[in-house]
């Protein structure tokens, strides 16, 4: 993410390009998501369990497009709300819609628009879209999030003491 471009499309100028490397989905990814949130069904650890329940290999868990979808969304907010200094982005709410469930072996592209900035307390609270796609151009997900754009640690710093003496 850091230092990356972030080309905008000339079509659509509001949408911020793939933060970076396509992420490609495995089935050790999926599985320690699964475990990491503490989610014991199997057709996300067992591909003869995913299988049986008519999916072509393991499936991951519904929030595991967070993975996917806030490197991009976190950029879109960067690109699009100024500041000085490193921002320290929060991340307050996500939600998602599936055309299908995200799988192993699938080569994932995120891309995120801003759509919607206020100002609270000094954070701008931002709301973006990603739409995720597989690399085929395949609609896997969409996704929308709230993230507050805190003023950076050095805006907040007080100033160094003064010399003695």
């Amino acid at each position: 993410m850091g230092g990356q471009s972030h080309a905008r499309r000339p079509e659509q100028p509001w949408w911020d390009g793939d933060p970076g490397i396509p992420y490609e989905v495995s089935r050790l990814k999926i599985m320690e998501y699964a475990q990491a949130i503490g989610d014991p069904n199997p057709v996300y650890r067992d591909l003869g369990a995913a299988r049986r329940a008519g999916y072509p290999d393991v499936i991951a868990p519904p929030t595991f497009a967070v993975v996917v979808a806030l490197p991009a969304s976190i950029a879109a907010v960067r690109d699009t709300v100024p500041g000085t200094g490193y921002p320290v982005i929060v991340h307050v709410e996500q939600r998602f819609e599936y055309a299908r469930p995200i799988r192993a072996g699938d080569v994932l592209h995120a891309e995120s628009a801003v759509i919607g900035i206020r100002e609270l307390r000094g954070a701008a609270i931002v709301t973006t879209r990603t739409e995720i796609r597989a690399a085929d151009g395949e609609q896997v997900c969409s996704a929308w999030a709230t993230l507050a754009k805190l003023p950076s640690a050095a805006e907040n710093d007080p100033p160094p003491p003064a010399p003695a003496g």
